[in-house]
């Protein structure tokens, strides 16, 4: 089972534990202009146009990440916290024991006028962030 956490919990433990990644899994296009966290990885689980998810996923993780990211904590990280929870779950099937959701996403829950960003999320929160 997938543990999940929120966004500041997401934070104190990558203070804490200077080896834990935050693995972003969005779109390039979501990556590089809705914006990202500080020092993120990014490995995108699908793409426009199909959104499909990408067969070689967690080998590209392995490629980035090396085959040792097997034991060290991880922390996904999407728009909202849907793909990156399925992204969580497709490292746990291919033994990564440390694995972590981070709920709320990047832009959080939609608010009562269907826009993101004003109810929870990492930048909500005021976490660090960029745009590339």
């Amino acid at each position: 089972m997938i543990a999940e956490v929120n966004p500041k919990q997401a934070w104190n433990i990558l203070r804490e534990k200077p080896t834990a990644i935050l693995l972003d899994v969005r779109s390039k296009v979501e990556f590089d202009y809705v914006g990202h966290p500080v020092d993120a990885v990014h490995v995108p689980l699908q793409e426009a146009p199909d959104w499909q998810t990408d067969p070689d996923f967690v080998q590209k993780v392995i490629e980035r990440l090396g085959e040792s990211s097997r034991d060290i904590t991880i922390l996904t990280i999407c728009r909202s916290g849907k793909r990156s929870m399925l992204a969580a779950q497709l490292l746990e099937a291919q033994g990564y024991t440390h694995t972590a959701n981070i709920a709320e996403g990047f832009e959080g829950d939609l608010d009562e006028n269907r826009h993101r960003g004003n109810v929870n999320g990492w930048r909500f929160h005021g976490l660090p962030w960029e745009q590339t």
